[in-house]
């Protein structure tokens, strides 16, 4: 989807901006290329910089205020500038940059997980900034965390929901201001045992780690509570022969079983510890092309939101029947994920 908007804060005659990603899903730490494509207005510019933001919807949980919805802005590259735009020209400006490791999955196999991305434009003119351009960014997920998603569907684990939410994960190295996590329902083998399951996915350069959070029943003598486990995977599967089904089941065991770590998630702005061990595992990888942990998912409209954190968000993609408005990109519209961007 992409977005061509007059540069509200530059006025009628500004410049344009129209940036186009370039086909197909980026993975996290995959690249992400591109161009930005510019027209000048009806004067000439003196260009000080593009620059493209990386956007989330995240959840926010406070105890004072409740749950709410935000933007955030989780990375940030300059891909041009110091250039003269003269009036009516046309220029591109090529870009290739790094996504972050921690990137959220937002599609298993082409469904949509109910997680939305932005590439946010920012054009710098002459002491002038204007964010006015949009485009949805689609992240597929690693080989590994596929393998571990399709396992779990193998295994009868149903998909829920997944949304993005705001804090920290205690006790791992986490870089972002937020965590994905995808909800589970359990199969038969493991309904008695728990309500759902929780999965996040932590990457970096060299592995992928499983944080796993079950919300277990109480029993006669005994009130629920939330188990956590993490485990550490190579992002190419462990080495030799594996059985996924295996691997991941023995997680859920360990998980299940485990009742001396309590405590939840991370809730805004603090952090949660969690128990658990890192086991280490040997195998390989034998990713089947199941959708089994998407089955009944149809297209979701989960919830989601981040760091400069905004009560009311609304659509984030608009049609493009509306792209020309010439709205104020920092009126707080949807178009413009409702706030201004700024780290």
């Amino acid at each position: 989807m992409v977005f061509k908007r007059l540069l509200g804060s530059l006025g009628v005659g500004g410049p344009t901006v129209d940036t186009v990603l370039d086909p197909g899903a980026a993975r996290p730490g995959g690249l992400l290329s591109g161009r930005v494509h510019l027209v000048g207005g009806t004067a000439d510019h003196d260009v000080e910089h593009v620059a493209l933001e990386l956007v989330a919807r995240v959840e926010t949980e406070h105890e004072e205020h409740g749950d709410g919805e935000g933007v955030v802005v989780f990375d940030r590259h300059v891909v041009g500038g110091s250039f003269r735009l003269a009036a009516g020209a046309e220029t591109s400006v090529p870009f290739t940059v790094a996504l972050p490791w921690e990137t959220p999955v937002t599609e298993l196999y082409g469904q949509p997980l109910g997680i939305v991305l932005g590439v946010r434009t920012e054009l710098a003119v002459a002491g002038a900034r204007d964010k006015g351009d949009l485009d949805q960014l689609t992240v597929a997920p690693l080989p590994a965390q596929e393998a571990v998603l399709e396992a779990l569907g193998q295994l009868g684990f149903g998909f829920r929901s997944a949304d993005l939410e705001y804090g920290r994960i205690g006790g791992t190295g986490q870089q972002l201001p937020f965590y994905q996590e995808i909800e589970l329902t359990p199969p038969p083998a493991y309904a008695h045992q728990v309500n759902e399951i929780e999965l996040t996915f932590l990457a970096v350069p060299g592995a992928l780690e499983v944080v796993l959070e079950a919300d277990k029943r109480g029993g006669p003598f005994s009130a629920g509570h939330d188990a956590l486990s993490r485990f550490t995977v190579p992002h190419e599967g462990p080495s030799g022969p594996q059985d996924w089904n295996a691997l991941v089941d023995g997680w859920i065991q360990e998980l299940v079983e485990h009742r001396a770590s309590y405590g939840s998630h991370a809730v805004y702005g603090h952090e949660a510890g969690y128990g658990g061990h890192e086991p280490g595992h040997s195998g390989g990888s034998g990713i089947g092309v199941g959708t089994a942990v998407l089955a009944g998912a149809g297209v979701i409209a989960g919830g989601i939101v981040a760091a400069e954190v905004v009560d009311e968000v609304g659509d984030f993609f608009e049609d493009d029947s509306d792209d020309d408005s010439g709205d104020d990109p920092d009126d707080g519209s949807a178009e413009d994920f409702g706030g201004d961007g700024e780290d």
